[in-house]
């Protein structure tokens, strides 16, 4: 009980608890945050990746937190705990049933690992641990801003007009897409063909001023089913 105080009182004069830094778990909080709740919510309102997201990057800072400096005030080895903690931070990312999409798996690696590092920040100086979380918004940020903004999409299509997935009827196609789809379509690009039940694979390009919504790839198809034709 005396050491509980004894570290309450080290909270509040130096700002750790025990070996456990509060200024670092506060500068993981708050970027994983700014991560989530301006750069990739502003874009897909999916409120339960924001759930998700957010406390993963708590959980994980505690668990490497644990994994290194628990065992190591427990006579264990540390390259052990690193080691483990490793393996468990990796394996979360096979606990979702359904497949998660590139860009959130993209969001997803990456507070993982800034939860890492901010996790041994304890052993950093303060600029070592603010330039990783600074360089890695900045990269988001730009990649948000100019690669995810632009105009051009593309969306698989299951079609069942397979006349006129000739070259030479591509003008009819892109009208026809156009009309049943209700988009700008400019190009297009034939991948399997099913003369059986008269379908086939098209990979769409359009033009919207909207966001590029996940629901726009929910098409599933086999690897062998995708071939441009030349």
């Amino acid at each position: 009980m005396n050491d509980f105080f004894t570290m309450c009182h080290q909270l509040f004069t130096t700002g750790e608890f025990g070996s456990l830094s509060l200024v670092n778990f506060l500068i993981n909080t708050f970027v994983v945050w700014v991560m989530v709740h301006f750069l990739y919510f502003r874009k897909s309102r999916r409120r339960d990746f924001y759930f998700t997201f957010t406390l993963l990057g708590v959980a994980i800072y505690f668990l490497v937190y644990s994994m290194i400096f628990v065992l190591e005030d427990m006579k264990g080895k540390t390259g052990i705990g690193i080691g483990i903690g490793l393996f468990g931070i990796f394996s979360i990312m096979r606990y979702r049933t359904d497949a998660m999409p590139v860009r959130e798996m993209t969001y997803l690696f990456s507070i993982i690992c800034l939860s890492v590092i901010n996790a041994l920040g304890s052993e950093l100086s303060m600029a070592e641990s603010l330039l990783p979380n600074i360089f890695v918004l900045l990269a988001m940020f730009l990649c948000e801003h100019f690669l995810l903004n632009s105009t051009e999409h593309s969306k698989l299509v299951l079609y069942d007009r397979i006349a006129l997935i000739t070259p030479e009827r591509r003008e009819e196609l892109l009208d026809d897409l156009h009309k049943r789809l209700g988009i700008d379509v400019f190009q297009v690009t034939v991948g399997s063909v099913d003369f059986l039940k008269d379908t086939a694979i098209l990979r769409v390009y359009y033009h919207d001023e909207g966001p590029n919504d996940s629901i726009n790839n929910t098409t599933k198809v086999k690897r062998d089913e995708w071939q441009e034709t030349t």
